[in-house]
């Protein structure tokens, strides 16, 4: 392949096994492949990693968001992760001889196809926001699907208005709009979702630590309508404290928004300095979707600076990161390079 574009589907379902494997199978088109699925019950989400021919892949992502959003009945929906709508976020990263306003373009394309074909509002972010105010997911998903109604409804407010409307799709709370919420689609780089383990039930460490490890920081003090933000210390990671109920633990779960930034090593070994300030010992980590190589590269020297090959660091970078907590990690198919290599050859 000339171009290679990768597409991660988020859509939101992560316990019905048939619903979600309906909805990847609606993925198959030529040249487009499924490097991975990664359902999650606690967050009720599925992570769905495609990769391939840049229209092959538009392709593919308009057929499996019209057969999600024809699934999927955001009025019953309920999980750990926050969401907006039936396919939560859809973005196209450029992996290799496509440029970030080309996936722009395809994300666009394939937000207005979804919205014409379903009549599901969409929403536009990253490189192909329509206005700076939408670039960043959070501030779409302001509210989540619970109150996309207020922001729809003819007489609806809100106090981000720049962000009200979907770019695509009907702009007035309708039974379409109920079932499906609203559906995000954007251009972005490689992005690492992270998440880091924490032996506690309640999720009171983590969610200190992602308050404090998060770029925007938190909130230190209010003054009526005013507040006092402090910024984070890593400012290229997303990050927030959830439950995970079947593994009767917590985790810090994070965006690597920057991998040259922070990649894992650095968010892995910031979350377990804290979470040791407060007498917890994390206990591994997982990767949800691909990762690039660099990044395992990068922790595995730190773990075994002896090691003379990349696969004795990758195999470093797993022990040290604790990446087989829940189930052996496979790195031919975890690490984008590699998945890509086999896919595609």
């Amino acid at each position: 392949m000339d171009a290679v574009v990768e597409c991660v589907p988020n859509i939101s379902e992560g316990r019905d096994l048939d619903l979600i494997n309906a909805v990847v199978e609606a993925a198959n088109v030529v040249g487009c492949s499924v490097l991975s699925v990664e359902p999650d019950a606690d967050y009720n989400r599925t992570v769905i990693t495609m990769a391939g021919e840049p229209e092959a892949v538009a392709e593919a992502a308009t057929l499996l968001s019209i057969e999600a959003i024809r699934r999927i009945d955001m009025r019953d929906h309920a999980g750990e992760h926050p969401r907006l709508g039936a396919v939560d976020v859809c973005p196209f990263i450029p992996i290799r001889g496509i440029d970030m306003e080309a996936c722009a373009a395809l994300a666009s394309n394939v937000a207005q196809s979804v919205a014409e074909q379903s009549g599901a509002p969409t929403f536009l972010y990253g490189a192909s926001a329509t206005h700076p105010a939408r670039a960043k997911l959070s501030h779409l998903r302001k509210g989540e699907y619970e109150g996309l109604q207020q922001r729809l409804d003819p007489g609806g407010t809100t106090p981000h208005t720049e962000t009200r409307w979907p770019d695509f799709g009907p702009k007035s709370w309708n039974d379409t709009a109920a079932k499906s919420g609203g559906c995000t689609y954007g251009a972005r780089p490689v992005l690492i979702a992270y998440n880091v383990n924490v032996p506690e039930t309640n999720a009171h460490v983590a969610k200190l630590i992602g308050t404090i490890i998060r770029g925007s920081g938190r909130i230190v003090a209010r003054n009526g309508n005013r507040t006092l933000r402090v910024k984070g210390m890593l400012h290229s990671v997303q990050g927030m404290g959830v439950t995970l109920e079947q593994h009767n633990m917590s985790q810090v779960s994070m965006n690597l928004t920057d991998a040259d930034a922070c990649g894992l090593l650095h968010a892995f070994e910031t979350v377990k300095s804290l979470a040791a300030d407060h007498g917890l010992e994390v206990t591994g980590s997982e990767i949800v979707g691909l990762v690039p190589l660099a990044s395992m590269l990068e922790a595995g020297e730190w773990y075994a600076p002896e090691a003379t090959t990349n696969e004795a660091r990758v195999q470093a970078a797993i022990r040290g990161l604790g990446l087989d907590a829940f189930g052996p990690f496979d790195p031919n198919s975890r690490i984008i390079e590699l998945a890509l290599e086999e896919a595609i050859a």
